[in-house]
């Protein structure tokens, strides 16, 4: 039977939102389940220490050049955002509450194409709305848990939590204890959790 595989992500990386795409696949190819952890990339980053890629125009740029190509290769719509980096908390505690709330999918999948094909400010009281009119959340419940002082806790366990695992960027992959770093050792996690 394969091993579970937890994919932690902050919809402000573009690389988790390549990885996010290729959700599906892998899964049907591993057969695994897929658990979602949402953190927020800004705690990790500092939780570990680590700092942001936009920290240096040379890597910026790369990241614009590189993701690209990744898109284009997975046969997938990618924009950098014009935003980017974008302030993803309140977004971000949104969908720990949608996830709680069983309405995960839709809310994420309006997010990063709100973010990566959209190219839209997800810290925008208005494009929170229209996200929100997009996944069918009606804009007081997306509110209610932007707000709500457990969702703002379970959101800083998951960045903590992921944090002392060893995380320190997103896209992050966990099988077991075994932990692989980027979209690009998305063959790696399907190895990992098919392995005998």
């Amino acid at each position: 039977m394969a091993r579970e595989i937890e994919f932690v992500f902050d919809v402000g990386s573009p690389t988790a939102y390549l990885a996010w795409t290729q959700l599906p696949a892998l899964k049907l190819k591993t057969g695994s389940e897929i658990k979602l952890t949402p953190v927020l990339l800004g705690g990790l980053f500092k939780a570990s220490g680590n700092a942001s890629p936009t920290d240096s125009a040379a890597k910026t740029a790369y990241i614009a050049k590189d993701c690209a190509r990744i898109a284009r290769r997975l046969g997938v719509i990618f924009k950098l955002n014009p935003h980017f980096p974008v302030n993803t908390m309140i977004i971000m505690r949104a969908i720990v509450g949608a996830q709680r709330a069983g309405q995960l999918d839709p809310l994420l999948t309006a997010a990063f194409h709100a973010m990566w094909v959209g190219g839209q400010k997800l810290d925008d009281p208005v494009i929170l709305e229209h996200i929100s009119e997009q996944a069918d959340i009606r804009v007081a419940k997306l509110a209610s848990w932007i707000g709500d002082d457990s969702v703002k806790a379970q959101l800083r366990t998951n960045t903590d939590h992921a944090a002392k695992r060893g995380a320190f960027g997103a896209p992050t992959f966990f099988v077991g204890d075994e932990m692989f770093f980027g979209q690009d050792r998305m063959d790696w996690v399907a190895d990992a959790a098919t392995a005998r």
